[in-house]
């Protein structure tokens, strides 16, 4: 499952990186990146093993 979760927060910072230098879905792409980010910090907090 861990593999899972750094594979999307992978495929989330590669969208986000695209929509950050030009493509109008950005501000989509931002609030997935922050969701994400929130996400694994959740689950550190947690003690979760990733």
């Amino acid at each position: 499952m861990g593999n899972i979760l750094y594979f999307i927060a992978g495929v989330l910072l590669l969208v986000w990186a695209i929509g950050f230098f030009g493509y109008a879905a950005g501000g989509l792409i931002h609030l997935l990146l922050v969701v994400a980010i929130v996400l694994l910090v959740l689950k550190f907090i947690r003690g979760e093993r990733i």
